[in-house]
């Protein structure tokens, strides 16, 4: 009784239907992650290697880019494994493994974007102040929090959904998902997951959310009342972080809805929802911040430029 209700293996079904294809959705998987690695690695190089950018805006950058290859590496690895080998199973212990990684990188990038929101509050809102809150002490103080935060609330999630007795242990995703296992439970203890499952959300998606809608809300306010040029200046800084919030929030939302659904009514548009939090957000941050932020771009011109360039730059 206790090998059906708490089985050893969770099998992965959307595979089945894409073997034709499994060695160019390899090739494409490998492409995309080595992209990641190249583009987020580019950045933490570049804001440790310049002292100049030992600043908290730009540390909170490479933070978002540490997150991001960690949130990569819980998905990409396993699911080219999938694809090379064929093998579309996955033992219960590495599918709460792969639950907790993917989703720990989901809640931290919520935290670090929080963040990122309050440090540009305090740098446009109080800028006399501003050296004098957002201390090197202090910004490594809210970076361990939010760490702590991400792991604890996904911790207690997993811990409620790896106790549940399931009655099945096929997965229509390419990865595990906490929601994925709870729906296989059986009984009224799902009940209880479900609550837990609604408390770490709301805590960690509408609460960072509404923070930040408050803090630019806060920061238009101030630039509506000051000159075109600190206005200029200020949408400088803001609008990759803005960019990103909302990508992510709408990649994160279409995951959360889609989830809920049998993804054999439309598995196409459920498997690349399903996945764009993994991919969107990781390939698109260290382009927008390296592109965006005169800083960052001109630094990382000079990884690619001789000398001369780097002085004509500065």
């Amino acid at each position: 009784m206790e090998n059906e209700t708490m089985p050893s293996y969770f099998y992965f079904t959307l595979f089945k239907d894409f073997v034709h294809m499994r060695y160019f959705i390899f090739i494409l998987t490998l492409t995309v992650y080595l992209a990641i690695i190249l583009f987020n690695a580019i950045i933490l190089f570049v804001v440790f290697k310049e002292r100049s950018l030992h600043e908290p805006m730009y540390i909170l950058i490479s933070c978002l880019s540490v997150n991001d290859l960690c949130g990569s590496t819980g998905f990409f690895p396993r699911l080219m494994v999938d694809l090379l080998f064929d093998t579309n199973v996955i033992s219960r212990p590495a599918c709460f493994v792969q639950i907790f990684t993917i989703y720990t990188y989901a809640v931290s990038e919520y935290t670090i974007l929080t963040l990122m929101a309050y440090d540009r509050y305090v740098a446009i809102c109080n800028p006399l102040k501003y050296h004098k809150i957002m201390t090197s002490k202090v910004t490594t103080l809210y970076i361990a929090l939010a760490s702590l935060y991400a792991v604890f609330s996904m911790g207690l999630a997993i811990f409620s959904s790896a106790r549940l007795p399931l009655c099945g242990a096929d997965i229509a995703r390419l990865y595990c998902s906490n929601w994925s296992v709870v729906r296989l439970s059986c009984g009224t203890s799902t009940l209880n997951n479900n609550i837990i499952g609604f408390f770490v959300t709301t805590t960690t998606v509408f609460l960072p959310a509404f923070f930040i809608f408050y803090t630019y809300v806060r920061i238009l306010i101030i630039c509506q009342k000051s000159s075109k040029e600190f206005r200029g200046k200020a949408l400088q800084t803001c609008l990759p972080h803005i960019i990103s919030f909302v990508n992510y929030s709408i990649a994160s939302f279409c995951d959360i809805a889609l989830s809920r659904y049998d993804s054999d009514k439309f598995k196409i548009v459920a498997i690349i929802f399903s996945v764009e939090f993994l991919i969107i957000p990781p390939v698109l941050n260290p382009l927008i911040y390296g592109l965006n932020l005169p800083e960052i771009r001109k630094n990382i011109a000079c990884l690619f430029q001789r000398s001369k360039v780097c002085h004509f730059l500065e």
